[in-house]
């Protein structure tokens, strides 16, 4: 077996592994939710979200271009504030690996259900499971590859759906040459149907959307190159977010009413019979399978890295840190993969609500590491005032705190709606367990004993 990962990612499996973890089941699945409760002032909720998520990232590049290790954000908790604070945080972005892979490959079963509809949805949870673990288990340049390819073909998809839809717009086409316009946008209640409280009630799902896009970061240690490839990657996030996402769903709402979304079908699958596309809906259907089998794999690669840096720093049990010779962490693979099967029996248990419940009880995971990177940057630019950077994450720290002012926010309105309530409660008792495990297991006394 090798005694290090292999730097086998190139930066367009970075840059895609990035984009396919925020153009998954958030965007097709997720989206509509978010629509609901702010109608079109969605754009500027996804708008404001993109900017946080670019700071996020750029703190996060910072730090990974000076130190590209295993772990990341939870090697850098660990590095700058503490063990426990690098405890905490790892363990607590496993979890939502799980979760989030539990949602994609919920909606995998969601989405193979018109085609085979006599089968129950937990077989193709099941089936996904394995699929993506083989694929994990191999060396991480086949991953790359495989998610390159995942993420090309729904990043072609919703580049068509918005260009088709931009022809029926301004052009007519489809619509009898008559041009349908922007009028839907603020016909329907204006562009705040709900007021300013419907838009910032959408701030959680939208967080919950973008979730896994600091995969970047976790990449970092198998990058061919990191001080060039994960400034290019971080870089061309935010323009892709507002063209996948907020271009996206301009064009959609500009389509078709946003209070009648989701009563013909999907927006995406609509789009494109009306551009006279035969078989849209099991166009769409492919492809959305394949956004959520590559938000999958993307987690399932996370996760499992993230066990084997905390069983390098005696914050796991010390065999997740074992490599095969590919190497590849194959029992943070397998261990990883053996909590997805609860996906599974959720789906088997309660097939219509999981990815509400998944979405919901996830949004406080994600706050937290990215709360974590910024405090864990904010440190680290303390500890080297006068030394120059790379990658410098621009305005800091006004743009640090504004960003966290904002995650404080999304927390409160967590707390706030009755339907996302549970993510808090779940959340605390997460960390009063970590809390609890580490102290009971003496995981601080151990490393002093190392150090």
């Amino acid at each position: 077996m090798t005694q290090h990962l292999q730097r086998g990612l190139r930066s367009r499996h970075i840059t895609f592994m990035a984009l396919g973890m925020a153009i998954g089941a958030g965007l097709f699945l997720g989206s509509a939710d978010a629509i609901k409760l702010a109608g079109p002032s969605v754009l500027f909720a996804y708008l404001i979200g993109g900017v946080m998520i670019f700071i996020i990232l750029r703190a996060l590049g910072e730090m990974a271009v000076e130190d590209p290790v295993a772990g990341s954000f939870s090697t850098y908790a660990h590095k700058y504030l503490g063990p426990f604070a690098g405890y905490l945080t790892g363990w607590n972005y496993w979890l939502l690996m799980v979760g989030v892979g539990i949602t994609e490959s919920t909606a995998v079963g969601i989405y193979m259900k018109p085609w085979f509809p006599d089968l129950p949805q937990w077989i193709w949870v099941f089936g996904s499971v394995l699929m993506i673990g083989g694929l994990n288990l191999m060396a991480v340049k086949v991953y790359g590859e495989m998610e390159f390819w995942f993420t090309l073909i729904k990043v072609v998809t919703v580049v068509l759906m918005i260009l088709g839809g931009g022809t029926m717009i301004w052009l007519g086409w489809g619509n009898g040459g008559r041009p349908i316009g922007l009028g839907n946008l603020w016909q329907h209640g204006g562009w705040f149907p709900n007021g300013i409280t419907g838009m910032v009630m959408a701030l959680p799902v939208v967080v919950f959307a973008f979730g896994g896009i600091e995969t970047i970061g976790m990449a970092a240690s198998e990058a061919t190159d990191p001080q060039r490839t994960i400034p290019r990657a971080v870089n061309s996030v935010l323009w892709r977010i507002l063209i996948f996402y907020v271009g996206a769903l301009f064009v959609i709402m500009a389509l078709y009413p946003w209070n009648q979304l989701g009563t013909q079908g999907s927006p995406f699958v609509v789009t494109f019979a009306k551009l006279g596309i035969q078989q849209a809906a099991g166009i769409i259907n492919f492809v959305v399978i394949t956004a959520a089998l590559s938000g999958f794999n993307s987690t399932t690669f996370s996760g499992s890295r993230m066990l084997y840096s905390l069983a390098t720093k005696q914050q796991a049990p010390s065999v997740l840190g074992r490599l095969s010779a590919n190497g590849v962490p194959i029992f943070g693979v397998l261990v990883t993969l053996v909590c997805l099967i609860f996906g599974v029996v959720l789906n088997y248990l309660v097939p219509e609500r999981i990815f509400k419940i998944m979405m919901s009880i996830l949004a406080f995971n994600t706050v937290w590491t990215w709360s974590m990177v910024l405090i864990a940057h904010f440190r680290f630019r303390q500890l080297r005032p006068h030394t120059t950077s790379a990658f410098p994450l621009r305005a800091w720290p006004l743009s640090s705190v504004i960003c966290l002012a904002f995650f404080a926010f999304v927390v409160f309105m967590l707390g706030y709606g009755p339907d996302t309530r549970v993510a808090l409660y779940v959340g605390a008792a997460w960390v009063v367990v970590l809390t609890v495990t580490y102290r009971v297991f003496g995981i601080e006394r151990r490393m002093a004993a190392l150090a």
